[in-house]
């Protein structure tokens, strides 16, 4: 039953309702230590905001009511926003991710499913895209803080019971009465990442060391389940980009995401990964339900583009250790694929093989000579973004780039001026003077938004240029997703470089992420260099997709040219967002408009 339903000449229009949870949601157990039982918790109180500034807004009964209409709305080519504020979303659509939508994908032709491409980004033009604003689900609470979120999410918040049932054996999810309970388990990890992390450390270093004395300072962990792996390898400052596709493991990205752990959706099918080349020491498969050994191993070699000279494979699945069914002959063809990219097996222990990948270009170049691989055409120092790049059958010589080796560790690394920016006309005064500029902004972002650090913990840097809004946030309790746009200056093997994590995007299509996954997004002259980018980039599109997956009461701060700025203040209350403009400094010393935006915790009732 909705309130404030009303039947008038011009349609429907149903209210709905503002929803901001008080100060006390968060207290008791919810702060308390992660190692405990979260047996007690406070019942949600709900308070009133400040009255909108939107004059359509009205206020009965304790809550705040908008005239947003619920409408399954579609973008027209030239897109129009009502009167009464952008439309809403119908509550089914409460989870839509737009390139990741089955019931456009079921539609599309000539999809190769024995490659599972349907798992793959496939984004509808602008015209069959929604356009309206996402609701959250029934009973939507704000997320529990990190890190009792490590542990710790509302259950309705993520109301999915599939892996609970079939992944609850391993430990994956437990659900505990309104809560989704994580003990840290996996499918080859069932007594705990902590201990499997510590088994690996032994594996790779002979029994000496851990992952951090083994060189590993960023993973990739593919088919990350709930992201637990990635959750225990903090401890050790290890960052990791955890991957899973949109497939029969209901919402376990979205889970990872509401634990506060960096993920997203992804699949390795037919395209290369978001992902520049030689970028982790380590890439991470446990049970991660990828044939290797298949198409002349195509994806194995996905895999080595990804790994940095020295980096290691780590495989936990029955072909490592089974001697049953087709297991041996999976494992003799991953053999003999490895030898061909001229890694070594170095441990193999319980259920997981370890290989290395050893970088020595005379191996690959006697084996391509041996026709036993295929090397890649030569690409210069910095190949293309990958973006939409096809997979490619072959391996790449790494031509001696001397920043792939020896970085230091990752707390040394956030200084760290790569000679990739150079080779693209970055000097170091630039990024030197990129660096102390975000240092300075960020401490003023904090003061402005007049949060506690315990309330931002998913961040995404929209344009993150070389990575310093990112290496200023180190000292605060978060993770940032570094989003370098592929119609920019390729600056994200440098971020890399600089121990951070991102991605390759361009935000004339959504982002492959569940509704409702980040805390604070940070748009630095994102929508200017758009601007003549056509259908799907308009200010209007861009908004939109923020709004979806920035949480309730979750922030956008956004520079850009002041036109700009002006049309997001006037778009922002139809949105449903709250707009404050600051003046700051930018680069050059001069005073520019910032806008601090919030979004509104509202709900259909």
């Amino acid at each position: 039953m909705m309130w404030g339903m009303v039947d008038s000449k011009l349609g429907q229009i149903v209210m709905l309702a503002l929803l901001i949870m008080g100060v006390s949601f968060y207290s008791g157990t919810l702060f308390g230590a992660t190692n405990a039982p979260l047996l007690d918790y406070l019942s949600q109180t709900k308070t009133i905001s400040n009255r909108s500034s939107n004059s359509n807004s009205n206020s009965s009964d304790g809550l705040i009511f908008f005239t947003n209409r619920i409408s399954q709305s579609y973008r027209r080519s030239s897109p129009v926003i009502p009167a009464t504020g952008m439309d809403v979303c119908p509550l089914e659509f409460n989870e839509y991710i737009p390139c990741h939508d089955a019931s456009f994908v079921i539609k599309l032709p000539d999809l190769d499913f024995s490659k599972k491409e349907e798992l793959e980004r496939h984004c509808p033009p602008p015209e069959k895209r929604l356009f309206c604003l996402v609701p959250p689900p029934k009973d939507y609470k704000l997320p529990i803080r990190w890190p009792t979120s490590r542990d710790f999410v509302w259950k309705s918040n993520v109301n999915h019971t599939q892996l609970a049932e079939v992944k609850g054996g391993q430990n994956w999810v437990h659900a505990k009465d309104e809560l989704w309970y994580f003990p840290g388990g996996g499918t080859h990890f069932k007594n705990g990442a902590s201990e499997y992390i510590q088994r690996l450390g032994k594996m790779a270093t002979n029994e000496t060391g851990d992952l951090r004395s083994a060189g590993v300072v960023q993973v990739l962990d593919v088919g990350c389940g709930v992201a637990s792996f990635s959750a225990y390898l903090l401890p050790l400052d290890i960052q990791t980009m955890s991957f899973a596709p949109k497939d029969g493991h209901e919402n376990q990205i979205q889970f990872a995401l509401e634990r506060g752990i960096s993920a997203m959706i992804a699949a390795l099918s037919t395209k290369q990964l978001p992902y520049p080349s030689s970028s982790f020491e380590m890439v991470h498969c446990s049970r991660c339900r990828v044939d290797w050994h298949e198409k002349d191993g195509i994806l194995l070699k996905e895999a080595d583009r990804l790994l940095k000279p020295k980096g290691y494979f780590v495989y936990s699945a029955p072909p490592a250790y089974r001697k049953d069914k087709e297991y041996p002959v999976i494992w003799s063809k991953l053999m003999n694929l490895t030898s061909a990219m001229c890694w070594k097996l170095i441990a193999q222990k319980v259920q997981t093989a370890i290989w290395v990948k050893l970088g020595d270009q005379s191996c690959i170049q006697q084996n391509v000579e041996h026709e036993l691989i295929q090397a890649c055409d030569t690409e210069g120092d910095d190949p293309a973004p990958s973006w939409y790049t096809p997979l490619k059958n072959c391996v790449r010589l790494n031509g001696g780039r001397s920043d792939l080796h020896q970085l230091p560790m990752r707390a040394e690394r956030l200084s760290v001026y790569s000679e990739t920016l150079n080779r693209i006309g970055i000097t170091r005064d630039i990024f030197d003077g990129d660096t102390m500029f975000w240092q300075r902004q960020v401490q003023d972002y904090w003061r402005l938004m007049n949060v506690s650090s315990s309330e931002i913990r998913n961040v995404m840097d929209m344009n993150a240029f070389c990575g310093g809004v990112s290496a200023a946030l180190n000292a605060y309790p978060v993770w940032v997703m570094n989003i370098v746009p592929p119609t920019m200056k390729n600056t994200l093997p440098a971020i890399y470089n600089r121990g951070l994590m991102g991605a390759f995007h361009d935000w004339c299509e959504p982002f492959s992420t569940y509704p409702r996954t980040y805390d604070l997004l940070h748009a630095n002259y994102v929508f200017s260099h758009y601007k003549d980018g056509g259908q799907g980039c308009l200010v209007e599109d861009i908004m939109l997709e923020m709004d979806r997956i920035v949480r309730p009461q979750g922030f956008m701060i956004i520079r850009d040219t002041e036109s700009i700025i002006a049309r997001i203040k006037e778009l922002a209350p139809k949105y449903l967002w709250e707009v404050n403009s600051h003046q700051l400094e930018n680069k050059e010393k001069k005073i520019e408009p910032v806008l601090i935006c919030r979004k509104k915790f509202w709900a259909i009732i």
